[in-house]
Order: C-alpha cells, then sequence, then structure tokens
C-alpha cells in the first residue's frame, strides 16, 4: 500500500489539528523552504487563559530577504519573550491536573537560547511526541514542492491562526476535552497541543485518536 505523506509548516507548540496530522499519516514532512510569513503558527501558538484565547508570538530577526527561507529564521531576544511566555505558561495552566507533572519538561526551552526557529519548534515537537507517546516519521523538506503526487497531502497553509479550521480543514473534528477554564469560556477547540496535555496528560493520544 502506498505511503501517504502530509506537508506541515513548521509550527510553535503547534495546534491540536496540526498534531492530528501526525497520527493520520505514514510520512510528515515539515517544510524549510518556504517564504517565512509573520502571523503563522510557524511563530505563533494559542493557549487558553483566564481570559480566553491568548496568542503568544516569538519575536525574530528582521531577515535580510522578504524571500528569506523558514530554515534561516533566527530568533530574537527582544522583549525578553522567553520569560512572558513561561509566565502565561505558568499562569494559564498551573491549576491543571498535568502541569506540575510536565513543567520541568518544558521549562528548559524558556531558559536555553536557541538560535533558528526551526529547530527550537523541531526539538519541541520531538519532546511532546514523545510524552503524549507517538512515534510519527518526520522529515524535513528538501525542496519547496508546488505539485503534489495523489499519496501527498499539502497542509502547509490550511492550519494557519487566520483560517476557520472548521472550513479550512473540514477534516479535522475537535474532540472536547476537559479545560480548566470551560466553565467560564466554554469549550475552545484547536489550541495549542500544550493545553490538551497539561489538562489531559496520558489520555491526550486518546483524545487525538477519537477526533
Amino acid at each position: 500500500m502506498e505511503q501517504r505523506i502530509v506537508y506541515l509548516s513548521s509550527a510553535y507548540l503547534a495546534p491540536i489539528s496540526w498534531f492530528s496530522k501526525l497520527l493520520t499519516y505514514d510520512k510528515v514532512i515539515i517544510e524549510q523552504y518556504d517564504h517565512y510569513i509573520k502571523q503563522t503558527y510557524r511563530n505563533r501558538c494559542n493557549i487558553a487563559g483566564p481570559g480566553g484565547v491568548l496568542p503568544l508570538s516569538i519575536p525574530t530577526v528582521k531577515p535580510v530577504s522578504l524571500k528569506c527561507s523558514m530554515k534561516d529564521i533566527e530568533i530574537s531576544d527582544h522583549g525578553n519573550w522567553r520569560h512572558l511566555h513561561w509566565n502565561a505558561i505558568e499562569s494559564a495552566y498551573n491549576s491543571t491536573p498535568f502541569f506540575e507533572y510536565y513543567k520541568d519538561d518544558f521549562r528548559p526551552f524558556y531558559e536555553k537560547k536557541y538560535h533558528y526557529l526551526l529547530d527550537f519548534n523541531e526539538e519541541l515537537c520531538r519532546l511532546i511526541c514523545e510524552l503524549i507517546d507517538i512515534t510519527p516519521h518526520i522529515e524535513r523538506s528538501i525542496e519547496y514542492k508546488t505539485t503534489f503526487d495523489s499519496n501527498e497531502y499539502d497542509y502547509r497553509e490550511i492550519i494557519h491562526p487566520k483560517k476557520d479550521f472548521r472550513e479550512a480543514d473540514p477534516s479535522f473534528m475537535p474532540r472536547p476535552y476537559y479545560q480548566v477554564f470551560e466553565s467560564k469560556h466554554g469549550f475552545l477547540p484547536n489550541l495549542s497541543i500544550i493545553d490538551l496535555l497539561f489538562n489531559m496528560g496520558p489520555e491526550s493520544l486518546l483524545v487525538l485518536v477519537k477526533r
């Protein structure tokens, strides 16, 4: 049987729809030759804070060219973002059932300086896969493809914070799970994978599988 291959953009603490693709396809290609675009999941994630959805964005060094590849995008130290992101994550999730259990796995990412955004995202993804207990076959792209075979699926620009996943990706059907602030805001679908992990712990995989 032919392998089903999905193409995804790199993502910072990617949303649940992104991680669902890791379970749906036989092989995952993370795009590294796309032109970097701001206000995408490449440097941004959405978490659930006391006030509702809270976006967190990693500042990047302004590229020399507008056509700079994702693989060359450098992380900026501007605005003490590591401290701010970790404080926001801790504030949002310290009352969840599993934050104490996982926090020491995530904290080092906000203490160590990574040079390239792609490397930072990749290492975080590797950790999350380990914690959820999945072993997807993930590779980086070797070129930027614009045409695809019948067994290849392009989600690089479909999974996007500015697009309604219900319309852009109808194959993804989020399954509700326990959220700390649900009584205040209702269930918030397709947040960062850490929202699922900190709320559901080892049961995160069951939610992903039954999406």
